[in-house]
């Protein structure tokens, strides 16, 4: 094992609304007993996509010992799953990360995601 980063989720701020298990296409955070978890630690790239989409602040990163991510692996259960990409759709405008570069956003409280089309104008009004 190496010290890498690696998604950590607190329980205590957890309310297992499930919306950080979209973006972790590998498939390393599920729910279980209604909350998320990292149930599969190589398959946890530590990109942290699924970071800004929690409405309660309940993931993070960290640096610690953890098992290498397993990329083949992650590869795999994702064809398996038909999943070639993460599906996300601008809260705006609603166009796809197909069409458009999506980035994470807090707006109004919320995690969302917004095309670089519109955040310019969400920036300066």
């Amino acid at each position: 094992m190496a010290v890498r980063q690696i998604v950590k989720i607190d329980e205590e701020l957890c309310d297992g609304c499930g919306a950080c298990v979209i973006p972790c296409a590998e498939g390393a955070i599920v729910l279980v007993d209604g909350k998320a978890k990292v149930v599969d630690e190589p398959l946890c790239d530590g990109a942290g996509f699924c970071i800004p989409i929690c409405p309660t602040g309940a993931l993070s990163i960290e640096e610690r010992e953890a098992p290498d991510f397993d990329e083949a692996e992650a590869e795999a259960l994702m064809h398996e799953r038909g999943q070639t990409y993460i599906t996300q759709l601008c809260f705006n405008c609603a166009t796809g990360e197909d069409k458009a570069h999506l980035v994470p956003l807090r707006h109004q409280g919320q995690s969302l995601w917004v095309c670089t089309r519109c955040l310019p104008t969400l920036i300066h009004g």
